[in-house]
Formats: C-alpha cells, sequence, structure tokens
C-alpha cells in the first residue's frame, strides 16, 4: 500500500507543483511523455509505424493512423485517447469519443473546448482533498510501521523463548525417557510374581469350586434317586421315570417305554450304584418334583389394550348405541374369541428349564494377604509407569507444537507471528465471519445454525514482489454440487487488527479485506515525496 500511496503522493506534487511551473507546447491531447513524437514543421510518423502523413494533419478531425494516433485531440479515430492534463489533480486518459460529447470529464475542462457545455475546473480542488486524504493514509502508514516494528522485536523476542523453551524440553524428554524405561522395569518385574500368585488364586478356587460342585451333584443325584424310587425298593424303574417329560430325548411331548429304557442304559431298573452312570446323563435337565410343583403357570396380564376394551365395555352400556352397532360388535368380539382360540391352539407345550446350578452364583474369595500385596505393589507400578508416559508425551506434543511454530513462515522478519493463535470476528446481517489466521476461516449464522468451513490455511499467495499481502486458505466445507469452499484474504497496512469486509465474488470463492500493521512498509518522508517539480 505504501508504494501505491508514495505515487499517488508523488503525482499530486508534480500535478500541482508551484506558480513557477511552465506547461511545455504540444497538440492537444498528448501527453508530455509522447512531446518528443509531435514536432512541428516535421512530417508525423503514427506511433504504430503504419504510415507518415504532413504534420497539419494532426488533429484534423480525420483519423489517417490505424492506431489513432493522429488525432489525439478530436474523436475522429474510434481507437484514440485524449490525455486529460488535470492540472492541481493527477493526470489522466479518456476515450477520444468523450471529446466534445457535453459531458466533462477532464477535471480540468480541456475535453470540452468546443462543445459548448459550462465545465467548471475542479483541478486545485480535487488535489487538495485527494492529498489531505493520501496524508491521513500517510500518517496511519507512519504509525502502522512503527507498530510493525515492535511486532517483529515482539516476534524475535518470543522465538528466542520458545527455542530457549524447546531447549529445556529436550533435556527434559532425556530425563523423561530415562524415567519411564525404569519404570517400565519396575512394572514388569512387579507383574511377574503378581501374575503368579493371581494364577495360583485362580487354580485353588476352581479346584474348590470343583470339589463343591461334585458334593453337590452328589447330594442332588441322592435325592433325585430317593425321589424316583416312588416305591422305595431301592431301585429306579422305567414306570418311575417315565413321569419325568422333561427327559424327552426328541422333545415330541412324551416318554415312551424304549426311550426311557435307553436313559437307563438299557436296564428295566437300575440300583444306586448304577444310577451314578444314569444320573450323568439326565441331570442337565432333570427337575425335581418338589420344583416342578412350585412352578405353577403364572396368572395371565391383562395387557394395556385389553384393560382399555374392558373399561369401555364398562364405562359405556350397549344400550347406548343402536342395535345395529351392536351386533357388530358382537361379531368383532366373537372373531376375536375364536382368534384367541386358534392361537391358543398354536401356543407350543411350556418347557420348564433346568434348575440354576448353585455354584454358578458363589464369587471367588478376596486375595490372601500375601496375594493383595503383590496385587497392591504391581498396581502402583503400572500407575507410575503411566504417569511417567503421560509426562513424556506431553513434553512431546509441547515440542511438536514448538517446533511446527517456530518453523512458521510468519513474514520476511516474523511481523506475523503474534497472528497465530488468534481469532477475528466481523459481524454482517446476516453471518458471523471468523479468521484464525494460519488456522481455518469459518461462516456461522447470526440467529443460529451449524459453522461452516470456508478453508484451512493453505499458504503465502500475493504476488512475487508482495508475497505475504495475500493468505489462501483452501479444502473447506463443499458446496452443494460445486467445489470445497475456499477464502482468499487481503492483507493491508493499518494501525488496528481487524476484518474490514467480506464478499463472495464468486460461488464459494470468498475474499475477506483483513487490516494489520504488520503489512505497513517504510513510508517516504513528505519533502522526498514533495521535492522536486516538473514541467507540464
Amino acid at each position: 500500500m505504501s508504494c501505491a500511496l508514495l505515487l499517488l503522493l508523488m503525482s499530486l506534487a508534480l500535478a500541482m507543483g508551484t506558480g513557477a511551473a511552465v506547461e511545455i507546447q504540444r497538440p492537444r491531447g498528448v501527453p508530455l511523455s509522447k512531446r518528443q513524437f509531435y514536432e512541428e514543421n516535421k512530417p508525423f510518423t503514427c506511433l504504430d509505424g503504419s504510415s507518415t502523413i504532413p504534420f497539419d494533419r494532426v488533429n484534423d478531425d480525420y483519423c489517417d493512423c490505424r492506431d489513432g494516433s493522429d488525432e489525439p485531440g478530436t474523436a475522429a479515430c474510434p481507437n484514440g485517447s485524449f490525455h486529460c492534463t488535470n492540472a492541481g489533480f493527477r493526470p489522466t486518459f479518456i476515450p477520444s469519443s468523450r471529446i466534445n460529447d457535453g459531458i466533462c470529464d477532464c477535471c480540468d475542462t480541456t475535453d470540452e473546448y468546443n462543445s459548448g457545455a459550462t465545465c467548471q475546473n475542479t483541478c486545485r480542488e480535487m488535489g487538495r482533498k485527494e492529498r489531505e486524504s493520501l496524508q491521513i493514509m500517510a500518517e496511519i502508514t507512519k504509525e502502522g510501521f512503527l507498530l510493525k516494528q515492535q511486532l517483529i522485536h515482539e516476534a524475535k523476542r518470543g522465538q528466542e523463548d520458545k527455542q530457549g523453551k524447546l531447549t529445556e524440553l529436550q533435556g527434559s524428554k532425556k530425563g523423561l525417557e530415562e524415567k519411564v524405561e525404569a519404570l517400565r522395569t519396575v512394572k514388569e518385574t512387579a507383574e511377574d510374581p503378581e501374575k503368579e500368585a493371581k494364577e495360583r488364586h485362580l487354580k485353588a478356587w476352581e479346584e474348590q469350586k470343583e470339589l463343591i460342585r461334585m458334593e453337590k451333584d452328589k447330594t442332588r443325584m441322592a435325592e433325585a434317586f430317593l425321589e424316583l424310587d416312588d416305591d422305595a425298593d431301592g431301585y429306579v424303574s422305567v414306570a418311575e421315570l417315565q413321569s419325568h417329560l422333561e427327559l424327552d430325548p426328541d422333545s415330541d411331548g412324551s416318554l415312551s417305554e424304549t426311550e426311557t429304557q435307553g436313559l437307563l442304559g438299557g436296564a428295566d431298573k437300575v440300583d444306586t450304584s448304577t444310577f451314578e452312570t444314569v444320573w450323568s446323563g439326565i441331570k442337565d435337565k432333570y427337575l425335581s418334583e418338589v420344583s416342578q410343583g412350585q412352578s405353577d403357570p403364572p396368572a395371565p396380564v391383562e395387557t394395556p389394550q385389553e384393560e382399555e376394551s374392558r373399561d369401555f365395555v364398562s364405562d359405556h352400556d350397549s344400550d347406548h348405541y343402536p342395535e345395529d352397532y351392536a351386533g357388530e360388535e358382537e361379531d368383532v368380539e366373537d372373531d376375536e374369541e375364536d382368534d384367541q382360540e386358534e392361537e391358543e391352539e398354536k401356543v407350543p407345550p411350556t418347557v420348564q428349564t433346568p434348575e440354576k446350578r448353585e455354584d454358578d452364583e458363589v464369587s471367588m474369595p478376596p486375595y490372601d494377604t500375601e496375594t493383595q500385596s503383590l496385587i497392591d505393589a504391581a498396581q502402583k507400578a503400572r500407575d507410575d509407569f503411566d504417569e511417567a508416559e503421560r509426562a513424556l508425551r506431553e513434553v512431546d506434543d509441547q515440542m511438536k507444537n514448538l517446533e511446527k511454530e517456530i518453523g512458521f513462515d510468519f513474514g520476511p522478519s516474523a511481523e506475523f507471528a503474534y497472528l497465530y493463535s488468534q481469532c477475528y470476528e466481523l459481524s454482517t446481517s446476516e453471518y458471523i465471519y471468523r479468521l484464525c489466521p494460519f488456522n481455518r476461516v469459518s461462516q456461522k449464522p447470526k440467529f443460529g445454525g451449524s459453522e461452516t468451513n470456508l478453508g484451512l490455511w493453505g499458504q503465502w499467495s500475493g504476488p512475487e514482489d508482495n508475497l505475504y499481502s495475500v493468505m489462501k486458505y483452501d479444502h473447506g466445507q463443499g458446496c452443494w454440487q460445486g467445489p470445497n469452499r475456499s477464502t482468499t484474504v487481503k492483507l493491508t497496512c493499518g494501525k488496528e487488527t481487524v476484518v474490514t469486509s467480506t464478499s463472495e465474488p464468486s460461488r464459494c470463492e470468498y475474499l475477506m479485506e483483513f487490516t494489520t500493521p504488520a503489512v505497513c512498509q517504510e513510508p517516504a518522508s513528505l519533502d522526498e515525496v514533495l521535492h522536486g517539480h516538473t514541467e507540464l
């Protein structure tokens, strides 16, 4: 921005000059830079070299040159241009078609020399106002540049602090790595006896459970034999076993004599010693007569729909409705009863599940004092190791962040470093735009709604001679049937750091204006700008 400002100030200075300035004579509409091509008393050669004509045919209101250079002061050539001297303001060019069209285009009125239009020379006033504006901008640039110097100084100090912190963390990391390895050894050393002690405890518990199970199984077998031996003759016969339908091998609802003999190992009856073999085959299905007597089917539970139907009938007598409606209701009830009977016929016979083994509910006893102390010691070793590993990870993360920040391109003198980890917002009538430099750009509806990613940090993308004047953010959230959103951020010089405007010049491509003192260039002094004059 300072280069453009410098050029504007120089242009104004040259244009305004002083009362001593002398205007060099030249044909109307010719800029001073091309005066040497228009010499009186010499033939004129078209600037494109296409032809040479007598000088008196310059500005004769007839176009002789293909490039229109022979008619700089008339509207004869459609491709010609007219130079407005605009003394006191900035000189400019206008298309030759605007010459003498009745509209004042040049502030010095030179374009309407033969149209009869009433024009006032406003160049001096325009120059004064613009110079005041540029002087204000020059002051802003000056102050911004001073702030930039402070930012550079702070960035340098910050870089030194970060480098020192990184060196400190590198030393801490080495110590933590040694500590982690030492604690790993302690942990593994403590876990070996813990594992052995827990395995011994579990093995002893499994053996104890097996003894308890076998003892309970023997007791249950004896009780079952007594239950089955109805005539107390010391034998369990086919007839006595046939009453236990839960033992049916093919689950057809009946236990035949042949099937029962198969359960008894082919015998008609067995004694207590032989029953032990029979018991191993039937115990998983066998239900004692006591448990069968206690397992009466539960009373039917009315569903909410049945309760509502019953309440409806009781509260509203059928006499209140027409007879034909009542008849329909009876038909519906009959149909429901028929459906219910059919469903009852389809319901399979109730199958009672075997009794749950009591030993399944017995929990393992607590560890003995010696085993528990080994577990506690191993757990402490694990906790210490985990804490050291966590501390090492935190140091690693801090180092990675510092290395990333130290190696980041924050400008030639790290003047943009202060923007890192900061965010700036601009609120419009509909959205809140959020710029987090070197991170992302987002947009969120002002009155509720999810945030939209307008792009992630990509790179500096200004022109070669001013690379750090434009930021590019890409790979944002995809548009419906369109590309991923992206944002171009143009940086301009200012005393404050603020987002000044946003727009969407193309679909899914956003443009953001951002002022910051970090982009301000060293301004030239006003004396240097105003030094020297030239003739117009």
